[in-house]
Protein backbone atom coordinates (compact mmCIF):
# COMPACT_ATOMS: atom_id res chain seq x y z
CA UNK A 1 0.00 0.00 0.00
CA UNK A 2 3.02 2.58 0.77
CA UNK A 3 4.38 2.12 -2.51
CA UNK A 4 1.18 2.43 -4.39
CA UNK A 5 0.19 5.63 -2.44
CA UNK A 6 3.65 7.03 -3.36
CA UNK A 7 3.44 6.62 -7.01
CA UNK A 8 0.00 8.11 -6.79
CA UNK A 9 1.13 10.69 -5.66
CA UNK A 10 3.94 10.96 -7.66
CA UNK A 11 1.00 10.96 -10.56
CA UNK A 12 2.23 6.95 -12.00
CA UNK A 13 -0.93 6.68 -14.40
CA UNK A 14 -0.78 3.23 -13.82
CA UNK A 15 -1.32 3.47 -10.20
CA UNK A 16 -3.70 5.54 -10.06
CA UNK A 17 -5.49 3.52 -12.38
CA UNK A 18 -5.03 0.45 -9.90
CA UNK A 19 -6.62 2.78 -6.80
CA UNK A 20 -9.61 3.82 -8.76
CA UNK A 21 -10.17 0.01 -9.93
CA UNK A 22 -9.78 -0.75 -5.86
CA UNK A 23 -12.07 1.98 -5.11
CA UNK A 24 -14.87 0.84 -8.37
CA UNK A 25 -14.58 -2.68 -7.39
CA UNK A 26 -14.71 -2.33 -3.71
CA UNK A 27 -12.25 -4.30 -2.24
CA UNK A 28 -11.00 -4.56 1.24
CA UNK A 29 -7.99 -2.07 1.10
CA UNK A 30 -10.33 0.30 -0.81
CA UNK A 31 -10.95 2.46 3.04
CA UNK A 32 -7.19 2.33 4.11
CA UNK A 33 -5.69 3.46 0.34
CA UNK A 34 -8.53 6.93 0.91
CA UNK A 35 -7.95 7.25 4.50
CA UNK A 36 -3.91 7.27 3.25
CA UNK A 37 -4.46 9.76 0.31
CA UNK A 38 -7.26 11.98 2.20
CA UNK A 39 -4.55 14.50 3.85
CA UNK A 40 -3.22 15.11 -0.15
CA UNK A 41 -7.09 16.09 -1.12
CA UNK A 42 -8.57 19.53 -1.48
CA UNK A 43 -6.52 21.60 -3.83
CA UNK A 44 -8.03 20.40 -7.08
CA UNK A 45 -10.66 23.20 -8.86
CA UNK A 46 -13.59 20.84 -9.21
CA UNK A 47 -15.94 21.64 -12.59
CA UNK A 48 -18.94 19.28 -13.39
CA UNK A 49 -20.60 19.51 -16.89
CA UNK A 50 -24.06 18.23 -17.35
CA UNK A 51 -27.07 18.50 -19.34
CA UNK A 52 -29.25 16.86 -22.11
CA UNK A 53 -27.82 14.02 -24.75
CA UNK A 54 -27.15 15.39 -27.61
CA UNK A 55 -25.74 18.79 -26.53
CA UNK A 56 -21.77 17.87 -27.27
CA UNK A 57 -20.50 17.87 -23.83
CA UNK A 58 -17.61 15.20 -24.72
CA UNK A 59 -16.64 16.97 -27.45
CA UNK A 60 -16.74 20.48 -24.92
CA UNK A 61 -14.82 18.37 -22.63
CA UNK A 62 -12.32 17.75 -25.09
CA UNK A 63 -12.03 21.59 -25.64
CA UNK A 64 -11.91 22.14 -22.50
CA UNK A 65 -9.00 20.09 -22.12
CA UNK A 66 -7.27 21.80 -24.48
CA UNK A 67 -7.80 25.06 -22.98
CA UNK A 68 -6.60 24.37 -19.49
CA UNK A 69 -3.21 22.37 -21.00
CA UNK A 70 -2.50 25.63 -22.98
CA UNK A 71 -2.06 27.55 -19.44
CA UNK A 72 0.40 24.74 -18.12
CA UNK A 73 -2.23 23.15 -15.57
CA UNK A 74 -2.62 19.36 -15.23
CA UNK A 75 -5.98 18.14 -15.91
CA UNK A 76 -8.04 14.68 -14.59
CA UNK A 77 -11.43 13.75 -16.74
CA UNK A 78 -14.35 11.32 -14.91
CA UNK A 79 -16.29 10.69 -17.95
CA UNK A 80 -19.73 8.78 -16.14
CA UNK A 81 -21.12 7.12 -19.04
CA UNK A 82 -24.26 5.04 -18.67
CA UNK A 83 -23.69 1.13 -18.45
CA UNK A 84 -24.17 -1.77 -19.90
CA UNK A 85 -26.50 -4.15 -18.63
CA UNK A 86 -24.48 -7.00 -20.13
CA UNK A 87 -21.35 -6.38 -19.13
CA UNK A 88 -21.25 -3.75 -16.27
CA UNK A 89 -18.70 -1.63 -18.22
CA UNK A 90 -19.22 2.26 -19.34
CA UNK A 91 -20.73 2.02 -23.13
CA UNK A 92 -20.28 5.23 -24.46
CA UNK A 93 -16.60 5.39 -24.14
CA UNK A 94 -16.06 9.11 -23.98
CA UNK A 95 -12.29 8.52 -23.91
CA UNK A 96 -12.58 7.94 -27.85
CA UNK A 97 -13.70 11.06 -28.38
CA UNK A 98 -10.14 12.25 -26.36
CA UNK A 99 -7.89 10.22 -27.87
CA UNK A 100 -5.38 13.45 -28.96
CA UNK A 101 -4.95 13.48 -25.54
CA UNK A 102 -3.96 10.16 -24.45
CA UNK A 103 -0.22 10.29 -24.69
CA UNK A 104 -0.08 13.47 -22.64
CA UNK A 105 1.27 13.15 -19.15
CA UNK A 106 -0.75 15.92 -17.68
CA UNK A 107 -3.76 14.57 -18.43
CA UNK A 108 -5.38 11.65 -17.13
CA UNK A 109 -8.79 10.17 -18.79
CA UNK A 110 -11.31 7.72 -16.82
CA UNK A 111 -14.43 6.81 -18.08
CA UNK A 112 -17.12 5.00 -15.32
CA UNK A 113 -19.86 3.50 -15.49
CA UNK A 114 -22.86 4.46 -13.32
CA UNK A 115 -23.95 1.40 -12.48
CA UNK A 116 -27.53 1.74 -12.37
CA UNK A 117 -27.20 5.16 -9.99
CA UNK A 118 -29.28 7.86 -10.52
CA UNK A 119 -28.41 10.97 -10.28
CA UNK A 120 -26.33 11.09 -13.50
CA UNK A 121 -23.13 9.69 -11.86
CA UNK A 122 -21.39 6.51 -10.06
CA UNK A 123 -21.53 6.10 -6.34
CA UNK A 124 -17.67 6.04 -6.47
CA UNK A 125 -17.26 9.33 -8.13
CA UNK A 126 -16.25 11.65 -4.68
CA UNK A 127 -13.92 8.92 -4.45
CA UNK A 128 -12.34 9.10 -7.61
CA UNK A 129 -11.86 12.86 -7.52
CA UNK A 130 -9.86 12.45 -4.18
CA UNK A 131 -7.44 10.23 -6.43
CA UNK A 132 -7.27 12.09 -8.81
CA UNK A 133 -7.00 15.43 -6.43
CA UNK A 134 -3.87 13.61 -4.77
CA UNK A 135 -2.00 12.88 -7.93
CA UNK A 136 -1.46 16.45 -8.42
CA UNK A 137 -4.07 17.85 -11.03
CA UNK A 138 -5.40 21.26 -10.89
CA UNK A 139 -8.62 21.26 -12.70
CA UNK A 140 -10.82 17.98 -12.56
CA UNK A 141 -13.82 17.75 -15.05
CA UNK A 142 -16.84 15.24 -14.26
CA UNK A 143 -19.08 14.90 -17.11
CA UNK A 144 -22.35 13.53 -16.03
CA UNK A 145 -24.61 10.69 -17.97
CA UNK A 146 -26.88 12.64 -19.38
CA UNK A 147 -29.34 10.37 -20.65
CA UNK A 148 -32.53 11.20 -18.47
CA UNK A 149 -31.26 10.34 -15.12
CA UNK A 150 -31.71 13.52 -12.67
CA UNK A 151 -28.35 14.89 -12.85
CA UNK A 152 -28.53 16.73 -9.64
CA UNK A 153 -26.40 15.30 -7.59
CA UNK A 154 -23.34 16.50 -9.43
CA UNK A 155 -24.34 19.80 -7.15
CA UNK A 156 -22.79 17.76 -3.90
CA UNK A 157 -19.34 16.88 -5.88
CA UNK A 158 -18.14 20.15 -8.01
CA UNK A 159 -17.24 23.93 -7.02
CA UNK A 160 -18.78 24.97 -10.04
CA UNK A 161 -21.66 23.43 -12.36
CA UNK A 162 -21.60 24.39 -16.31
CA UNK A 163 -25.00 23.02 -17.86
CA UNK A 164 -24.83 22.37 -21.23
CA UNK A 165 -27.65 23.04 -24.29
CA UNK A 166 -27.98 23.54 -27.69
CA UNK A 167 -30.16 25.15 -30.09
CA UNK A 168 -33.24 23.85 -31.17
CA UNK A 169 -33.09 20.51 -29.08
CA UNK A 170 -36.14 21.33 -26.60
CA UNK A 171 -33.53 21.56 -23.95
CA UNK A 172 -34.77 24.74 -21.92
CA UNK A 173 -38.14 23.25 -20.92
CA UNK A 174 -36.66 19.73 -20.28
CA UNK A 175 -33.37 21.34 -18.35
CA UNK A 176 -36.02 23.43 -16.07
CA UNK A 177 -38.06 20.48 -14.94
CA UNK A 178 -35.02 18.27 -14.41
CA UNK A 179 -33.77 21.21 -11.86
CA UNK A 180 -31.05 21.78 -13.88
CA UNK A 181 -31.72 25.55 -14.23
CA UNK A 182 -31.42 25.91 -10.44
CA UNK A 183 -28.25 24.28 -10.02
CA UNK A 184 -26.22 26.08 -12.90
CA UNK A 185 -23.29 28.72 -12.60
CA UNK A 186 -23.22 29.04 -16.07
CA UNK A 187 -24.82 28.39 -19.22
CA UNK A 188 -23.49 26.91 -22.66
CA UNK A 189 -25.19 26.94 -25.73
CA UNK A 190 -23.19 24.63 -27.48
CA UNK A 191 -23.83 24.63 -31.38
CA UNK A 192 -24.53 28.11 -31.39
CA UNK A 193 -24.34 28.34 -35.33
CA UNK A 194 -27.05 26.13 -35.53
CA UNK A 195 -30.86 28.07 -36.00
CA UNK A 196 -32.44 28.95 -32.74
CA UNK A 197 -29.68 30.37 -30.83
CA UNK A 198 -31.59 33.59 -29.73
CA UNK A 199 -34.64 32.26 -28.77
CA UNK A 200 -32.51 29.80 -26.67
CA UNK A 201 -30.89 32.80 -25.01
CA UNK A 202 -34.26 34.62 -24.21
CA UNK A 203 -35.53 31.57 -22.72
CA UNK A 204 -32.81 30.95 -20.42
CA UNK A 205 -32.46 34.64 -19.19
CA UNK A 206 -36.29 34.56 -18.26
CA UNK A 207 -36.22 31.46 -16.13
CA UNK A 208 -32.90 32.75 -14.66
CA UNK A 209 -35.03 35.75 -13.59
CA UNK A 210 -37.97 33.49 -12.44
CA UNK A 211 -35.27 31.24 -10.42
CA UNK A 212 -33.37 33.91 -8.89
CA UNK A 213 -31.22 31.50 -6.21
CA UNK A 214 -28.09 33.21 -5.84
CA UNK A 215 -28.80 37.09 -4.91
CA UNK A 216 -24.89 37.78 -5.52
CA UNK A 217 -24.03 35.44 -8.83
CA UNK A 218 -25.99 35.56 -12.22
CA UNK A 219 -25.24 32.77 -14.33
CA UNK A 220 -23.62 33.78 -17.87
CA UNK A 221 -24.72 32.33 -20.84
CA UNK A 222 -22.10 31.46 -23.02
CA UNK A 223 -21.63 30.43 -27.07
CA UNK A 224 -19.53 27.99 -28.26
CA UNK A 225 -19.22 25.60 -31.23
CA UNK A 226 -16.50 23.57 -29.29
CA UNK A 227 -16.11 21.79 -32.49
CA UNK A 228 -14.49 24.31 -34.06
CA UNK A 229 -12.70 25.98 -30.86
CA UNK A 230 -15.16 28.77 -30.90
CA UNK A 231 -16.47 30.43 -27.81
CA UNK A 232 -13.35 28.83 -25.58
CA UNK A 233 -11.69 31.91 -24.49
CA UNK A 234 -15.44 33.27 -23.21
CA UNK A 235 -15.91 30.22 -21.14
CA UNK A 236 -12.72 29.91 -19.38
CA UNK A 237 -13.00 33.22 -18.27
CA UNK A 238 -16.35 32.73 -16.75
CA UNK A 239 -15.33 29.53 -15.02
CA UNK A 240 -12.21 31.68 -13.62
CA UNK A 241 -14.45 34.61 -12.49
CA UNK A 242 -16.76 32.17 -10.63
CA UNK A 243 -13.62 30.29 -9.17
CA UNK A 244 -12.89 33.70 -8.10
CA UNK A 245 -16.04 34.76 -6.85
CA UNK A 246 -15.91 31.46 -4.70
CA UNK A 247 -13.07 31.97 -3.04
CA UNK A 248 -13.52 35.83 -2.67
CA UNK A 249 -17.08 35.62 -0.88
CA UNK A 250 -15.88 32.34 1.09
CA UNK A 251 -18.46 30.37 -0.69
CA UNK A 252 -15.67 27.59 -1.46
CA UNK A 253 -15.65 26.65 1.83
CA UNK A 254 -18.92 26.68 3.12
CA UNK A 255 -19.45 24.59 0.11
CA UNK A 256 -16.92 21.56 0.37
CA UNK A 257 -17.63 21.29 4.26
CA UNK A 258 -21.48 20.62 3.22
CA UNK A 259 -20.40 18.54 0.73
CA UNK A 260 -18.34 16.40 3.37
CA UNK A 261 -21.44 16.52 5.56
CA UNK A 262 -23.53 15.04 3.12
CA UNK A 263 -21.00 12.59 2.10
CA UNK A 264 -21.01 11.16 5.72
CA UNK A 265 -24.29 10.93 6.09
CA UNK A 266 -24.59 9.16 3.11
CA UNK A 267 -21.69 6.50 3.93
CA UNK A 268 -23.72 5.86 7.54
CA UNK A 269 -27.34 5.49 5.64
CA UNK A 270 -25.11 2.69 3.20
CA UNK A 271 -23.60 1.19 5.98
CA UNK A 272 -26.65 0.73 7.99
CA UNK A 273 -28.20 -0.68 4.75
CA UNK A 274 -25.62 -3.16 4.26
CA UNK A 275 -26.32 -3.91 8.29
CA UNK A 276 -30.30 -4.26 7.43
CA UNK A 277 -29.92 -6.59 4.34
CA UNK A 278 -27.92 -8.96 6.37
CA UNK A 279 -30.71 -9.03 9.39
CA UNK A 280 -33.31 -9.25 6.82
CA UNK A 281 -32.62 -12.94 5.80
CA UNK A 282 -31.96 -14.14 9.70
CA UNK A 283 -34.52 -16.52 10.84
CA UNK A 284 -35.69 -13.98 13.48
CA UNK A 285 -37.18 -12.18 10.69
CA UNK A 286 -38.67 -14.66 9.23
CA UNK A 287 -40.21 -14.99 12.51
CA UNK A 288 -41.91 -11.54 12.64
CA UNK A 289 -42.93 -11.77 8.93
CA UNK A 290 -45.32 -14.47 9.92
CA UNK A 291 -46.77 -12.37 12.56
CA UNK A 292 -47.01 -10.00 9.77
CA UNK A 293 -48.48 -12.46 7.81
CA UNK A 294 -51.23 -12.98 10.05
CA UNK A 295 -51.99 -9.91 10.93
CA UNK A 296 -50.77 -10.39 14.51
CA UNK A 297 -48.82 -6.86 13.59
CA UNK A 298 -48.66 -4.07 11.62
CA UNK A 299 -45.48 -3.44 9.18
CA UNK A 300 -44.52 -0.64 11.47
CA UNK A 301 -44.91 -2.34 14.95
CA UNK A 302 -42.10 -4.77 12.88
CA UNK A 303 -40.37 -2.38 11.44
CA UNK A 304 -39.81 -0.68 14.85
CA UNK A 305 -39.40 -3.85 16.68
CA UNK A 306 -36.37 -4.97 13.97
CA UNK A 307 -34.88 -1.51 14.15
CA UNK A 308 -34.65 -2.13 17.79
CA UNK A 309 -33.30 -5.47 17.78
CA UNK A 310 -30.32 -4.46 14.80
CA UNK A 311 -29.43 -1.23 16.35
CA UNK A 312 -30.10 -1.25 19.92
CA UNK A 313 -30.15 1.86 21.77
CA UNK A 314 -28.11 1.77 25.51
CA UNK A 315 -29.48 4.18 27.80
Amino acid sequence: MENLLKQILEGNKRSVGKAISIIENDLPEKVELLNQLYPYTGHAKVIGITGPPGAGKSTLVDAIIQVIRQTGAKVGVIAVDPTSPFTGGAILGDRIRMQKHALDPNVFIRSMGSRGTLGGLAKTTREVVRVLDSMGNDYILIETVGVGQSELEIINVADTIMVVLHPGGGDTIQAFKAGLMEIADLFVINKSDLPGVEKLIHEIEMLIEMTKINANWKPPIIKTISTNQVGLEELWAALQNHQQYLIERGVLQKQRTSFLKREVVELLHHLFQQKIDVAIYTQFFNKELDQLVNKERSPEEIARIMFEKICPMKS
